[in-house]
């Protein structure tokens, strides 16, 4: 789960950062996956090098003066199909910043941002963000485009932007009414048909199999014997993946804000019901937070889930408008409140703008801020476009889920599970239905793609730390265990915090899996951290 989460539910707040969790447990034998048995240097005699160059000035765009010589950039080439040459090759796109300490080098840190979709390529330049600098000392940090994403040959459904908007434009984030809910379902079959006729030999290629014998073959192209890698949201399952697939070639994995692999490659419809619980769960933990925090926060007064919940059920019939202007509809609702949860940094101004929506239901409340539009999620639409504009998107998003996630229904079931999820996920269920669960059905590619699917056992000489916050809506903290019980090899870093990933945000977390990634050092199993602030409050905490 990337951090961001859809196109068409417009701009919402995506944070990247590390929990570490795993449980120890006892390493299983190496899986059959033909692509796994490997020698590690032999592949790396025979693998083309990666020859760095020069980044371009928009790549570099941000990067202090002072530290320009430390990056370098370059196209990789790869096989669309890693078990058939003649379907052609596509070029991955690479950053790399150099090991400030070269003498002390360990090799290269590989980085993944999640999505599936996200782009990873400039993720070296904000790498003091989440690393400690000893780790930027020790380290090439290297970002990289997965295959279909950003300039790693984006994969495309359409060829102008007026297509993708026609069809866009279609789908309600949130669909109610009977003609809501048939349009919503006939654009993503559009949708379908769109990839299948424009987006060619990759369409059936891009399961986070691919990317992982992409990532192998490029762990042996930058001369490193075994990898190093730190995977975020989505990037959890390419880790985790890698460590089943590989692990004799697993040097140090750290996986942040983690998936259930084995729900989320064996039932999509289950797994995507048990996410729509997790942002409840994050939701139902801001809402007490904010009453224990008082005048801190904006929310807090009389009872904050009794009006949030008011709230809701009023712009699920009757929207209203904010100041300023705002239409707040019941999709715009859930896109800004799930959005806000991502960040604990945004806790603050979700809580001003729940607020003012409240007071527009009660005119006899003052609003608790003169601010305009708070709970203004946008939209992704496309806008003010010249006749025949290109296209210039890419569709890795659905691309991928629907390659990795089995959804064994037929589309017309669809209005049924979203009428079940309202009942246990009143907030967020609809919404997660109308995303992957209503597309997949019906995507082209669906069952053409070559999917990893265990087993999950991670047969590494070092344990995959596994970092999961108990709020993180996402990626829920149950996922986390899951995926360190279901690598066995593995420790759990547990985080008593808020918001999607941790890395960088909490200094036990932090030195802990610096430790891991110079030392090989495995935390203590069973620690519970903090994070540096907690939400409503200025002072960092231990």
């Amino acid at each position: 789960m990337r951090g961001a989460k859809r196109a068409r539910t417009g701009a919402l707040v995506a944070a990247i950062a590390t929990v570490l969790t795993g449980l120890a447990g006892t390493a299983a034998a190496a899986p059959s996956d033909p692509a796994a048995q490997q020698a590690a240097p032999a592949e790396i005699a025979r693998t083309a090098p990666v020859q760095w160059e020069d980044c371009t000035k928009d790549q570099l765009r941000g990067v202090p003066a002072d530290q320009l010589k430390l990056y370098s950039c370059s196209l990789y080439r790869v096989p669309i199909d890693h078990d058939d040459a003649s379907l052609g090759s596509i070029d991955i796109a690479l950053m790399k910043r150099a090991a400030k300490v070269p003498g002390q080098r360990i090799g290269s840190l590989f980085l993944n941002p999640g999505g599936p979709g996200g782009s990873g390529l400039r993720m070296p330049i904000a790498g003091d963000r989440y690393f400690r600098p000893q780790v930027l000392d020790r380290f090439d940090l290297v970002g990289f485009d997965p295959r279909g994403v950003g300039a790693s040959n984006p994969l495309r459904c359409f060829t102008t932007a007026e297509d993708a908007a026609d069809v866009q434009s279609q789908m309600v984030p949130v669909p109610l009414s009977r003609k809501e809910i048939s349009g919503t379902l006939a654009a993503y079959r559009d949708y379908g048909q769109f990839c299948r006729r424009n987006a060619g030999a990759l369409l059936d290629h891009m399961s986070t199999r691919d990317v992982v014998r992409d990532l192998d073959q490029l762990r042996a192209a930058v001369g490193d014997k075994q990898l190093t890698y730190t995977g975020f949201s989505y990037g959890t399952l390419v880790g985790s993946t890698y460590a089943a697939m590989f692990p004799t070639q697993t040097r140090a994995i750290v996986i942040d804000g983690n998936v259930d692999p084995q729900l989320r490659t064996n039932d999509g419809v289950i797994y995507d019901l048990a996410r729509a619980q997790g942002f409840e769960i994050a939701l139902d933990g801001f809402l007490k937070r904010c009453a224990q925090a008082g005048d801190k926060c904006a929310f807090s007064a009389g009872d904050p889930q009794a009006k949030f919940d008011e709230l809701r059920e009023h712009v699920r019939t009757d929207p209203i408008t904010l100041p300023g202007g705002t239409k707040l509809d019941l999709g715009a609702l859930t896109g800004a409140v799930s959005g806000a949860l991502y960040s604990p940094d945004s806790f603050s101004e979700l809580a001003e703008g729940l607020q003012q929506a409240y007071s527009v239901l009660h005119p006899s409340l003052q609003a608790q801020s003169a601010r305009k539009g708070l709970l203004s999620a946008g939209r992704g639409g496309l806008l003010d476009l010249v006749p025949d504009s290109p296209y210039t998107g890419d569709d890795s998003y659905f691309a991928v889920n629907c390659a990795d996630k089995p959804m064994r229904i037929r589309q017309e079931q669809v209005p049924g599970i979203a009428a079940k999820a309202d009942r246990e996920s009143p907030t967020f269920g609809r919404y997660q239905v109308f995303s992957d669960i209503a597309a997949c059905p019906v995507w082209p590619a669906a069952k053409t793609s070559d999917p990893y699917r265990g087993p999950w056992r991670a047969n590494t000489a070092t344990p995959v730390l596994v970092v999961s916050n108990f709020y993180d809506p996402a990626t829920r903290y149950r996922f986390g265990r899951r995926m360190a019980e279901e690598l066995g090899n593995s420790r759990l870093l547990s985080v008593d915090a808020f918001g999607h990933c941790i890395l960088g945000r909490a200094r036990g977390v932090d030195d802990a899996a610096a430790a891991y990634l110079i030392d090989l050092k495995v935390p203590a199993d069973g620690q519970v951290f903090q994070p540096d602030r907690q939400p409503f409050t200025s002072a960092a905490k231990g």
